[in-house]
């Protein structure tokens, strides 16, 4: 049977990229209780809405009833993928640019200076579109994120956006275990970062949030992957 609400929800977790009601509210900052109050009435808060739309950039309608376009404010979009306009492709002469691409093992990071040692392993050719400049590029080299970043594929960091927005895909380094590429979800209630894996097979970890918030690198721009 056809129930609107649900059908919101569910877009509201895809395009998040919340699993459970306890990522959805660590998203929007509100109790697990507040999603159980909203299903009762059968109703997206307002409040929501807005959230969304400064966090993620969804538009209200789409949310609400699924009617295009998803995304109001450019440059917002899935919490991992990327937005751009068809003649960027299709023009007769398409701009490129040689980018280094640096492998993850062995990364440091100095978060007091917000020095970050990269180590060159390969050249990349990418559209001129996907630079920026806070933009680094790694080969994946972990299985965490699968399917969603597959091992191999590249990874467009931009390191001017360090500002934590729950419920996107980061770069951070932690101890023991050097630069790993997680979902962030702010538990505002303990105060805590939960650092989600993609892949099932892998487990999470919650961490104090000033211990997170010093060692994140950039934010995942994009990702160049086979499908």
């Amino acid at each position: 049977m056809y129930n609107a609400f649900d059908e919101a929800l569910e877009r509201i977790k895809r395009a998040t990229g919340a699993r459970t009601q306890v990522d959805l509210a660590a998203i929007l900052g509100i109790r697990q209780s507040s999603i159980s109050d909203a299903k009762r009435r059968q109703s997206i808060p307002a409040d929501w809405l807005l959230k969304l739309y400064r966090s993620h950039g969804l538009n209200p309608d789409w949310v609400t009833t699924g009617e295009a376009p998803q995304v109001l404010r450019e440059g917002l979009a899935l919490p991992v993928g990327l937005m751009e306009t068809g003649s960027g492709y299709a023009s007769d002469k398409p701009k490129s640019r040689q980018v280094p691409v640096s492998a993850m093992t062995g990364v440091t990071y100095d978060s007091e200076k917000g020095v970050l040692e990269e180590k060159p392993i390969e050249m990349l050719a990418i559209p001129e579109s996907f630079a920026c400049p806070g933009l680094t590029v790694f080969k994946m080299e972990q299985q965490d994120m699968e399917p969603i970043i597959r091992r191999g594929g590249y990874i467009g960091i931009n390191k001017d956006q360090k500002q934590l927005r729950s419920g996107e895909a980061f770069a951070v380094v932690l101890p023991h275990e050097g630069l790993v590429i997680r979902r962030l979800i702010n538990d505002f209630e303990k105060d805590e970062i939960i650092l989600r894996s993609e892949n099932s097979s892998a487990t999470g970890q919650s961490l104090p949030a000033s211990a997170v918030i010093g060692k994140i690198v950039g934010r995942v721009w994009w990702v160049l992957q086979e499908l």
